[in-house]
């Protein structure tokens, strides 16, 4: 009889305590303890920034964190501000970073010193694609057209077509230079700080086209006042409902099928600074996939014609060192890296 009780006891103690085991453990699962910082290393109205807002919304419209997430652009230096901002926060949990392509570039082509390898990569939350656009009211409907015209016109350098693009010697220049090396044109390039003020110079005829990402350019688009030519990927882009009266995004061709053998994808991913946990870097893996689970966010990624392509971990890690390697490669074929 006293065995009996004994065991009951005991196995009373065993519940109890895995319970009570299972409740710290669930309890010490790290959260933020104060406000987020979230990173934007470019200028306003462009595509990282237009995504940062829209996570910072869902956050707060679902619920999915505690603490807030404050986005903060630090476009200096091509990003080089936001980057070594994060770079200098070693260990600190509370400030994210989203990246794009100039993750690779500004180092690469300002000598800053900072790598990637200084941060904790978290996610890749989709791919960007590029497009090129001309006014609306240009006489070219199509890429070949444009090209065509573009390549007459560069014979004399004051008549050259101009491009304008985000930031220098970043994304946007180096697809220009690719395009001018495919096709045996030149361009004018003309750098802004931002895709919402790329938008805004075509709009307003100042420059002749761009490749901004779809996002960046929707709205115009939607308007009237911007056509799409080509998209600069092997595939078209796979969203068929309407965006204007008589096209979708998938209704735009490939570049390669307009003869203008170029493509690019820009990468939109979440890093942090160096030095933090492994659990840290779990909540946002985790946050960040709820995020994606949102139907604003798979609007957006509609509305803005994304690759949906979602990686952590390892698999990200490695995606992130073969892409330097080929932005590497591509920089200085184009002139671009910074003298040693």
């Amino acid at each position: 009889m006293f065995e009996s009780n004994t065991k009951k006891v005991f196995s009373l103690l065993t519940v109890v305590g895995a319970f009570a085991f299972a409740s710290v453990s669930h309890a010490a699962a790290w959260e933020p303890t104060k406000p987020v910082e979230f990173v934007i290393p470019a200028g306003t109205g462009g595509g990282a920034d237009q995504m940062a807002r829209l996570i910072q919304g869902i956050i707060v419209k679902h619920n999915l964190m505690k603490q807030s997430l404050i986005p903060v652009n630090k476009s200096g230096g091509a990003g080089a501000e936001g980057f070594l901002a994060v770079k200098e926060a070693k260990g600190d949990p509370h400030k994210i970073i989203i990246t794009l392509s100039n993750l690779f570039t500004t180092p690469l082509a300002t000598g800053v010193p900072f790598n990637w390898k200084d941060m904790t990569p978290v996610a890749m939350l989709a791919l960007d694609q590029f497009v090129l656009w001309v006014n609306a009211e240009s006489p070219h409907k199509t890429a070949k057209e444009y090209i065509a015209a573009a390549k007459a016109a560069a014979v004399d350098p004051k008549k050259r077509f101009k491009m304008g693009g985000t930031g220098s010697k970043q994304e946007d220049q180096i697809i220009t230079v690719g395009l001018e090396k495919a096709t045996g044109t030149k361009f004018t390039y003309l750098p802004f700080k931002g895709g919402g003020d790329v938008a805004v110079q075509l709009v307003g005829k100042h420059i002749d086209s761009t490749v901004n990402n779809p996002i960046e350019a929707v709205a115009q688009w939607r308007a009237g006042t911007l056509r799409p030519l080509c998209v600069f990927d092997d595939t078209r882009m796979p969203y068929k409902t309407k965006v204007t009266a008589t096209m979708s995004w998938y209704d735009i061709p490939t570049c390669t099928e307009s003869g203008v053998p170029t493509d690019y994808l820009m990468l939109r991913g979440i890093f942090m600074a160096s030095g933090v946990t492994p659990e840290q870097t779990s909540f946002y893996v985790e946050l960040f996939k709820k995020v994606r689970d949102t139907p604003e966010w798979k609007k957006f990624m509609e509305d803005g014609a994304f690759n949906t392509t979602f990686m952590a971990g390892k698999e990200y890690t490695s995606w992130v060192e073969k892409n330097e390697v080929l932005h590497r490669d591509l920089m200085k074929e184009a002139g671009f890296l910074a003298k040693p």
